[in-house]
């Protein structure tokens, strides 16, 4: 009887270590790392947003499948908020509640409007807001951004439509935060460099832009910029092919997709891209070595998900990244640890979905660049290589 009590005695301290041994070391799992998140899924963005929400949540089964971050499984609470700033708040109140250490948003509007919360509760937050508003630490200290700034995209496309001749433009914009966001400096690198830039509002709903196309025609467009998601954009880019109009369209990221394509039809070819996000076609190896892969294991289609479901999927890649880091440093996973992990990101791969990412404590945009499309047989082509702003 006595060597039996000392045997289990024996196993029993042989499994305390082990077990002390695993946790000391990161190992063996543990609890799971909670994350938060808003989608439009109903709302005015939801043609574009839920291709992107697939991606985010699509890349958590991807990692929780393939071990989580050192054992430990991501635990991903997120709804839809369908664009109601009022709701986005409530929902980033719910789980701030429920323990949450980073956040996945979505629109500029609430992304904005809760930068003072987000920095409050330390919550790391990457959405799909590219405001340049957003990419200062001294500004907004938490939250960080994949996608060029919508500042920078714009800027872009007036050195190109600069480089062709242009010196009137017109953005069309959502009428909202997100659409206002790049205006004031577009038009303040349209005057130092001699050119015209006019803001035209997008009402929300619209069946018809031939009014605000007139507006354009008599200040003399040359170019029009579009900073809209891709139903309103390709209706517009119908209007200017059905009134014969000699202007050169030019979408930033939330309207350079396969739906705009789609939807505007014939209307669509010579359409150009500014996309900060590569295409699934683009044979970036995140997209032929991971996505694919995955996509075609679970029966998803890449090619109709889009650009925007490898935008996510890419976005909350790099905040589980960032959390990867803190645990493999031995750090306790809270938002204060995650914010300095990710600001050690130093020509971070995406993969060749993006350019390298950088982060620093002074500047929390990660993407200076970005690749221009062209719509050619009802394809986006690559008609240039990666662009920074001021180049």
């Amino acid at each position: 009887m006595k060597n039996n009590v000392s045997k289990r005695l024996v196993v029993l301290v042989a499994l305390l270590v082990t077990a002390v041994f695993l946790a000391a070391c990161g190992g063996g799992g543990g609890e799971a790392i909670k994350i938060g998140g808003i989608h439009d899924l109903t709302g005015p963005t939801s043609d574009v947003g839920t291709p992107y929400a697939d991606g985010i949540r699509d890349y958590v089964k991807f990692v929780n499948e393939n071990g989580g971050v050192d054992g430990r499984q991501i635990e991903f609470m997120s709804a839809d908020y369908a664009y109601a700033v009022d709701q986005a708040e409530q929902l980033y109140s719910q789980y701030i509640g429920q323990g949450v250490v980073a956040f996945q948003g979505w629109g500029t509007g609430d992304t904005e409007a809760l930068r003072t919360k987000i920095a409050a509760d330390e919550i790391p937050f990457m959405s799909a807001s590219y405001s340049a508003a957003l990419a200062s630490p001294d500004e907004a200290p938490y939250n960080f951004l994949v996608g060029t700034t919508y500042s920078d995209q714009a800027i872009i496309a007036l050195q190109y439509a600069k480089e062709n001749g242009a010196t009137n433009v017109a953005i069309f914009h959502h009428d909202s935060p997100f659409g206002q966001s790049p205006v004031e400096d577009a038009k303040a690198w349209a005057e130092a460099n001699g050119m015209s830039v006019i803001a035209i509002p997008m009402p929300g709903g619209a069946t018809d832009f031939t009014a605000q196309l007139t507006q354009a025609q008599d200040a003399g467009t040359q170019y029009i910029i579009i900073q809209n998601v891709s139903s309103p954009a390709s209706t517009l880019a119908k209007d200017v092919k059905r009134l014969g109009l000699d202007m050169q369209i030019v979408c930033l990221n939330w309207c350079s997709d396969e739906l705009f394509v789609s939807l505007a039809g014939d209307a669509a070819e010579g359409v150009i891209a500014a996309s900060p996000f590569a295409f699934p076609g683009s044979g970036a190896d995140l997209i032929e070595n991971e996505i694919r892969p995955w996509a075609e294991a679970n029966g998803i289609n890449l090619e109709e998900k889009g650009v925007h479901y490898v935008q996510g999927w890419t976005t909350m890649r790099a905040m589980v990244d960032g959390i990867r880091k803190v645990v493999a440093d031995g750090n306790e996973v809270t938002g204060p640890n995650i914010r300095a992990a990710l600001e050690t990101f130093s020509n971070y791969s995406t993969g060749g979905v993006t350019t390298p990412l950088t982060f620093t404590a002074t500047d929390h945009a990660g993407s200076k660049a970005l690749q221009l499309y062209q719509v050619q047989g009802g394809e986006f082509v690559k008609i240039s290589d990666y662009i920074s702003a001021g180049n």
